[in-house]
């Protein structure tokens, strides 16, 4: 029975270092590869962090350039408001309030007009009648 359980055991040993050995062989390699990977990292890693910074740096300055010219369009664009509202005031005024003012400016340039027109006709009909009547006197 010793036997038995003696050749057992050795079948299990040699079963387990069958096993055992193919995984050894792997985890060699896996840590060879790392080794390798962590090697290439350690030469490219600080250039790449420069890289990153250096585009960090460069998108900082584009944001605040950006930032600057916002600024500046808001300026713009708020003085581009005030003359519409100007405009629209005025037109308001020619068109509303100030229409009435329009009409009655061109009402009395009319008024104007007419007594003007009365004023030289009386004016033309009594020279003619002072020259008709001095005529006729001598």
């Amino acid at each position: 029975m010793v036997d038995l359980a003696v050749m057992i055991i050795a079948v299990a040993v040699v079963v387990l270092v069958g096993y055992l050995v193919p995984t050894i062989l792997q985890v060699k390699k896996t840590v060879s590869q790392s080794e390798r990977l962590l090697i290439r990292l350690n030469h490219e890693l600080p250039g790449m962090l420069k890289e990153v910074k250096g585009t960090n740096e460069n998108i900082r300055i584009i944001t605040d350039q950006a930032r600057v010219s916002v600024d500046q369009a808001a300026v713009f664009m708020n003085a581009v408001g005030d003359m519409g509202q100007t405009v629209n005031q005025v037109h308001q005024a020619v068109r509303g309030k100030g229409g009435t003012v329009m009409v009655g400016l061109t009402s009395l340039l009319a008024g104007i007009k007419a007594v003007t027109s009365t004023v030289k006709h009386r004016v033309q009909k009594e020279s003619r009648q002072q020259q008709g009547g001095s005529n006729n006197g001598d």
